[in-house]
């Protein structure tokens, strides 16, 4: 279990660094290069092929070590980071992210594109070789570096310390060396001390190891899923220091590494020595000394730097050689649990599946609340009452918080765009500009998952049939590149999500005549420029001339509103000739609880979104015959929900009507009674109502009833689609706006 949680987090982790790595990129391609971003993307490249590496994940940790390299010459300004790099390196991203998946799918030993793979290892290596300088290649990784030339000896004054001095001289030791002491609870973690070995080797040779037992505990004291060993390592290897901490980044919080590079102070070494009790230390030192990490010289100054007499001892060490006596650096000290508080982490992940429990049980909780309260009110008692107010405050507020756990920015659909924009453009020849606001605006984690593929169909469609040729814009008085734009704001207890360009606009003649010649309207029929519009969102309708690789099929656009329409939203189209197009979709928040008002209509309870609501007023006596009202010197359309909903009657007291917004739009609701405000948790309607317009999902009373949910923005567009159907309407309404 732990096993596939850690591959999860793998994945997760892999796939997030992905899409930062392609921000840089792009990020680059529109400002230019920079230290800090190429810096960004080659940390990301490094981080995806270390936690591969972990768990052999061989196929990712080879194909990513390919794409590191490059990008290390990038970062080393031996390579220029021009066009065909740019897109290369972005087609890595892309075949990294399929190898991503195939871990995924438990498929890691399978490589998904053969073909493709060697093709793009073939040009990295090709770039790799042309950044090569003959005089001045690095060694291929596993071989050993030759050693370097040994600096000039220092110069001995009369009074020197022979300690002091063996402690400043430079070891010749050619290899690195890792002490490696993992924590008590890394396997508990899910992480196997030995993939950090197996990972190593393809850094470089493991010259010698020798594993550590100082904090093995007797067999009955033993946890079976405790670590206690450790491991010196000398490592032959040309990758840097950084690179080699980076191994080691999932574990150095609670374990204890140290790594020395090659020809490190010879008072280094002897710390290292100085931890292990004398026969291990005994044991490295001969260690050292047998596979050539210590020459005659070094071996000597050791023994000036070393503190346990049985470890001298152990090493065979002449005794004519002098002995320092404390070591000089003082104490190093593993890092310890107030410095991992200081760092502790400010985020964690949590599986949707609990999140989703979570507002479960949230919501039959305000069911439960309601009917309390319900009982309070029959008993007329006010300690009671009092009480569950109080409860109804706190549940309020947990269902807030709650809510709040599942809303995300938006911006985690909008950064999937950059990339899309410019691979469509570059297709098509066009010069395009992707510009994107509000992407820190909040949604349902439910909504984004789902609104992903409409904006994709949207945006295609305006690269493809909105946005013109540079030479056409340039004919038509344009710039040459193109602008669009992805806006995302809250609006009257909804998000709008426009895709605005600034191409040639929709057609609206054409639409016309290719709405009549399928039968969709007829040549008399009295339509609106949106009812036009509308026409667009039918299945398999289409004017464009020829069928591309993006769209001109008909399919697509009757998805997006299918998908719109199953969110409870609302699609509409803004246009002008030759001046662009705006596609703005409107959604809900969230599709779980919602702050409701509760109306009466005839027998039935209605629930209205309390975002939505604007004021209730008294209806006045007299009747208006095509439901136009005055209201404050304006005129408003408002429907009977009785009639509507072919409700019986109920004559005795006045009546009242409930103004709703949504988006620019009012429109009145007449009902019998007003109840008050509630909480709603919503529940889908069955396959009898299911498709009834007007309503978009049910509730639970605290008395058990059943209340049904309006659907505002369908009978605000219903309001005006009867008010624009009706002349003597229309003439109303000119009446009560001069009145």
């Amino acid at each position: 279990m732990r096993k596939d949680s850690a591959r999860d987090a793998v994945v997760q982790e892999a796939r997030e660094l992905l899409v930062a790595m392609e921000a840089a990129l792009l990020q680059i391609e529109m400002e230019g290069p920079g230290k800090d971003t190429i810096n960004s993307i080659f940390r990301a490249a490094h981080t995806i092929k270390g936690s591969a590496g972990l768990f052999a994940f061989d196929s990712i940790v080879q194909f990513t070590h390919l794409v590191e390299h490059v990008l290390d010459k990038v970062r080393n300004d031996e390579l220029p980071l021009n066009d065909f790099l740019m897109s290369l390196l972005l087609e890595c991203g892309d075949y990294i992210g399929e190898l991503v998946d195939a871990i995924e799918r438990r498929e890691e030993s399978q490589e998904p594109d053969l073909a493709r793979r060697q093709a793009l290892e073939a040009k990295l290596d090709a770039l790799s070789r042309s950044a090569e300088k003959p005089a001045d290649q690095a060694p291929e990784a596993g071989e050993t570096p030759a050693p370097a030339a040994q600096p000039a000896p220092i110069a001995k004054s009369a009074d020197a310390d022979p300690a002091a001095v063996a402690g400043d001289a430079f070891s010749s030791n050619p290899y690195w060396h890792l002490s490696l002491q993992f924590s008590d609870n890394v396997m508990r973690d899910g992480l196997d001390p030995i993939s950090f070995l197996h990972y190593l080797r393809t850094l470089g040779r493991i010259v010698a190891i020798m594993p550590v037992l100082g904090r093995m505990p007797d067999a009955a004291d033993m946890d079976p899923e405790g670590c206690y060993i450790g491991f010196e390592i000398c490592l032959a290897s040309d990758s840097s220091k950084k690179t080699l901490e980076g191994v080691f980044e999932f574990v150095h919080e609670d374990s204890r590494i140290d790594i020395l590079p090659p020809r490190s102070p010879l008072p280094d070494y002897a710390a290292l020595l100085a931890r292990l009790d004398a026969e291990e230390a005994g044991r490295l030192g001969r260690m050292w000394h047998q596979h050539g990490a210590l020459n005659e010289a070094d071996w000597r100054g050791m023994a000036a730097e070393v503190t346990h007499d049985a470890a001298m001892a152990s090493m065979d060490v002449p005794p004519s050689v002098p002995v320092a006596g404390d070591f000089p650096f003082g104490e190093v000290r593993p890092r310890g649990l107030d410095d991992r508080r200081a760092q502790e982490q400010k985020f964690i992940k949590i599986e949707v599946s609990k999140l989703d429990q979570l507002i479960d049980l949230v919501g039959e909780l305000v069911i439960a609340g309601a009917g309390a309260r319900l009982i309070a009110r029959r008993r007329k008692d006010s300690q009671f009452e009092e009480a569950t107010q109080a409860i109804d405050a706190l549940m309020e507020q947990i269902r807030d918080a709650a809510l709040t756990l599942r809303m995300v920015q938006i911006n985690e659909v909008f950064q999937r765009f950059p990339r899309v924009v410019r691979d469509f453009a570059r297709d098509m020849n066009k010069e395009i500009e992707l510009v994107m606001t509000g992407s820190e605006t909040e949604l349902d984690k439910s909504m984004i998952e789902r609104i992903a593929d409409p904006l994709m169909h949207i945006v295609r469609n305006a690269i493809d049939h909105g946005i013109e040729p540079a030479d056409e814009r340039v004919a038509a008085g344009k710039e040459p590149k193109a602008t669009l734009r992805l806006n995302a704001t809250h609006e009257s207890g909804s998000v709008v999500v426009e895709v605005m360009d600034d191409g040639r606009g929709m057609d609206r003649d054409r639409i016309l005549a290719t709405a009549i010649s399928r039968g969709l309207t007829t040549a008399d029929a009295d339509l609106s420029d949106a009812d036009i519009y509308r026409f667009v969102f039918e299945p398999g309708f289409s004017t464009a001339r020829q069928v591309t690789e993006l769209s001109g099929r008909g399919v697509g656009m009757d998805v997006v509103k299918r998908n719109v329409d199953a969110l409870h939203g609302e699609i509409a189209i803004d246009t002008e000739r030759g001046r662009g197009t705006v596609v703005r979709v409107r959604l809900p928040l969230t599709l779980a609880i919602i702050s409701g008002f509760q109306v009466v209509v005839g027998n039935a309870v209605f629930v209205i979104p309390l975002d939505m609501v604007v004021e209730c007023i008294d209806m006045p006596a007299q009747r208006h015959e095509h439901n136009i009202i005055s209201v404050r010197d304006e005129p408003l359309p408002f429907v009977h929900l009785r009639e509507l909903f072919e409700l019986p009657a109920r004559e005795r007291g006045r009546k009242s009507l409930v103004i709703v917004q949504y988006g620019h739009q009012r429109a009145g609701l007449l009902v019998d009674g007003l109840l008050g405000e509630c909480q709603a948790v919503i529940k889908p309607l069955g396959r009898l109502f299911g498709k009834v317009k007007g309503l978009s999902g049910s509730t639970i009373l605290g008395d058990g009833r059943v209340a049904l949910i309006l659907d505002i923005p369908h009978l605000v567009q219903y309001t005006q689609q009867q008010e624009q159907s009706n002349p003597m309407a229309q003439a109303e309404r000119g009446v009560a706006s001069e009145q």
